[in-house]
């Protein structure tokens, strides 16, 4: 039967694999060896999954959108991740992470963030399981970030700002990798999205899954079946949209609907579209879908969302978007502004700019009435307040 799911090599059709300096190479060779057997543990399971609900909340509900489905003639359920202890789907993955480090005997633990939600999440952890705790950011997601970063402060994680680059994700992440490579034997690395070299992509949306598992149980509990007609999530690295599809990759009865950020548009160079612009190339350890010049050097990605502005995507949903199984859409920064206010007046609820772009991807949409449509509300609105404070006089109120 064809998969989308990962091969015995670390790739998802042409994207992913392992491509490392030879300083990580034993790290990284043990991490591969170690995940599966210690994740699919019981002893493992049993911890995981009590911190899940005890701790993070989980299960997230399954929300019915009643005015959204009304104005966008289909049955929309937004999945809550909005709703985890931190705000965001990330404390899924952080925690798990965790675990597996103290199970490897890694006494350290670093991080890379782009909006803060990553960071705040790993800091949360290390709190929990009185490891330190470093988390590399770029310094303009410093300044736009500032709640964020004062939480990482106040749970005890250093916050190192990142000024190479644009001092956004991209730049956070080569420098988590550069100070991965001067610790090798003490050090993991909590990577936040479904990037980086193999095993990270799979092990990241493995703890993600449990997103997709609870949506079965719940449709089947308010719709009789435990499929949808449609998932949509927002990309960027991709681990919120992983978590969602991880159970219906396989199933062609799911269309997959992904929102990555347009920026000012992709005809214009402030973007972060890579999977639409970009072309097959190395970053961060993968082989990926990346914004890249003809010679191969990075194009510096901008998007108003922090989680979104990185200039690759994660090698599942490259495979996805390149066999046609996944419909990936460019929403530009005006969109995802619009449909931010557009839930919160319709429905009470504030999502992160992130989330916002899958958001903007309903009006592009044709429904039939009957469609069972699930959306990951992956964080919550907090920490982009004053962007949209600042963008607020652009709204059409009228047209929500």
């Amino acid at each position: 039967m064809k998969t989308y799911q990962i091969d015995s090599n670390g790739y998802y059709g042409e994207f992913g694999g392992a491509y490392i300096p030879e300083i990580l190479y034993k790290t990284v060779e043990t991490l591969k060896e170690n995940y599966l057997p210690i994740i699919e543990s019981e002893e493992f399971k049993k911890e995981y999954h009590a911190l899940l609900r005890d701790y993070v909340g989980r299960p997230s509900p399954l929300y019915y959108a009643s005015r959204m489905s009304a104005k966008y003639g289909c049955k929309l359920y937004l999945k809550r991740e909005d709703l985890n202890h931190t705000g965001a789907h990330k404390i899924n993955n952080s925690i798990g992470q965790i675990l597996l480090a103290k199970r490897m005997g890694k006494t350290r633990i670093i991080a890379e963030t782009g909006a803060g939600q990553h960071g705040v999440a790993t800091a949360t952890v290390c709190a929990l399981m009185n490891m330190p705790c470093r988390v590399y950011m770029g310094a303009l997601d410093v300044e736009r970030q500032a709640v964020n970063v004062e939480r990482m402060r106040m749970l005890g994680a250093e916050v190192m700002p990142v000024y190479s680059g644009n001092k956004t994700l991209k730049d956070a992440t080569n420098e988590a990798i550069r100070d991965w490579c001067c610790n090798p034997s003490d050090t993991f690395y909590i990577i936040g999205s479904t990037v980086g070299p193999h095993p990270y992509p799979d092990m990241v949306a493995r703890l993600q899954s449990v997103i997709s598992a609870e949506i079965k149980e719940q449709l089947q509990e308010k719709e009789g079946r435990d499929y949808p007609d449609y998932l949509m999530a927002c990309v960027g690295g991709g681990s919120n949209a992983a978590g969602t599809i991880y159970h219906y990759i396989d199933d062609e009865r799911v269309k997959i609907v992904l929102g990555e950020a347009g920026g000012m548009g992709i005809e214009t160079p402030q973007t972060a579209a890579s999977m639409e612009i970009g072309t097959p190339g190395i970053l961060h350890g993968s082989r990926i879908m990346v914004m890249q010049t003809p010679d191969g050097q990075i194009i510096e990605p901008y998007s108003i969302s922090a989680g979104l502005d990185y200039p690759g995507t994660g090698p599942i949903h490259c495979n996805l978007y390149k066999t046609g199984r996944a419909q990936v859409m460019a929403v530009n920064d005006n969109e995802a502004l619009q449909a931010a206010f557009e839930l919160t007046r319709l429905e009470g609820i504030i999502p992160a700019l992130e989330s916002s772009h899958a958001l903007a991807m309903l009006p592009k949409m044709k429904f039939k009435k009957d469609d069972v449509v699930v959306l990951t509300v992956s964080g919550r609105g907090d920490k982009d307040l004053t962007t949209y404070l600042k963008h607020k006089d652009e709204i059409d109120y009228e047209a929500i």
